[in-house]
């Protein structure tokens, strides 16, 4: 509708990146660093339950690695998203959020399907330790995902609330809360790609291992 609305050149705030005492940024810190222990110290009792137990890992199906290349995508839309509201390019920046919900229901309902096709061979939530844990640390994740939506959600609705007229488009991309908003949830998406592709890693090497030694 309005590439760049007016070309009007902003007066630059140089404080205006500077996030790194904002209580959202604090917060949110808080939030990546709470779930990254919990999802180590899942990984770490579920290859102390396995040794113990003497239980081989579960195969994983490869659905799961092609959910990896979903979410590199949905990582990737993001930081499209972000330039596009940097560059004040409205197009841009609600087709890349759109992208991003769009990649991110994809990656559910593969996850979905993944689990069926484990169903498909028997292979149930209490089968074993192994299965249990896997169950539950993709389910985790799934639901962390599931937890970022509205978020997405509300950034799709004030953009299409917003972004109707050249002025209320100049506030909307000149508002520093919003950018950091943006930034925060950028920052989240990231940390659940990185997230599923260490947990992916991880029972790939616990396959090798069992399969080598």
């Amino acid at each position: 509708m309005y590439n760049r609305p007016h070309e009007i050149d902003r007066p630059v705030d140089e404080s205006e990146d500077n996030f790194a005492f904002h209580p959202k940024n604090i917060y949110l810190s808080l939030l990546l660093f709470s779930l990254s222990m919990l999802f180590l110290a899942m990984t770490a009792a579920f290859v102390y339950t396995r040794i113990q137990s003497n239980l081989p890992p579960i195969q994983l199906p490869l659905l799961f690695l092609l959910n990896t290349v979903i979410l590199l995508g949905s990582s990737y839309t993001m930081v499209r998203a972000k330039q596009a509201y940097r560059a004040d390019d409205t197009h841009g920046y609600q087709r890349m959020l759109w992208y991003t919900l769009y990649l991110s229901l994809f990656f559910m309902v593969m996850q979905g399907i993944a689990w069926y096709q484990l169903f498909s061979q028997q292979i149930y939530i209490t089968s074993d330790n192994s299965a249990g844990y896997l169950y539950v640390i993709s389910a985790l994740h799934f639901a962390h995902v599931i937890g970022g939506l509205p978020f997405l959600g509300l950034f799709l609705y004030r953009a299409r609330k917003y972004m109707r007229e050249p002025v209320s488009v100049l506030v909307y991309f000149s508002d520093p809360d919003k950018r950091l908003n943006l930034r925060l949830l950028t920052i989240y998406w990231h940390f659940l790609d990185a997230l599923w592709i260490y947990l992916v890693l991880f029972f790939l090497i616990n396959q090798l291992i069992w399969t080598y030694l």
